[in-house]
């Protein structure tokens, strides 16, 4: 069954059969000596956005950490709790890798 969204709604331009909205772009970046150990404060718990809005001023790159920590973070979002200790690259390390 197709769904017709209005005209006003990001997924307009969404094809009529298509089976995804295609907004997953893998991206990496290198790991660096100059990272930094983080554990994780009791503020963020489960809000991995939080952190990224207060490092990199983009609430929407919370996805950073669990790329960088993925045998830390296998669920990034319900493993965010205070005491783990995961790996956060600098913001310049950032705009670097992703353009930022």
């Amino acid at each position: 069954m197709a769904v017709e969204y209005a005209k006003s709604s990001p997924y307009y331009r969404t094809e009529r059969f298509s089976n995804f909205l295609d907004v997953l772009k893998s991206r990496s970046f290198p790991a660096r000596q100059d990272d930094v150990s983080y554990t994780i404060d009791r503020v963020y718990k489960y809000r991995p956005d939080l952190l990224a809005y207060d490092l990199y001023g983009d609430a929407g790159l919370w996805w950073v950490f669990a790329i960088r920590n993925p045998n830390v973070l296998k669920n990034p979002i319900g493993d965010f709790i205070p005491g783990v200790l995961i790996s956060i690259p600098k913001k310049e390390t950032l705009v670097t890798a992703l353009g930022l």
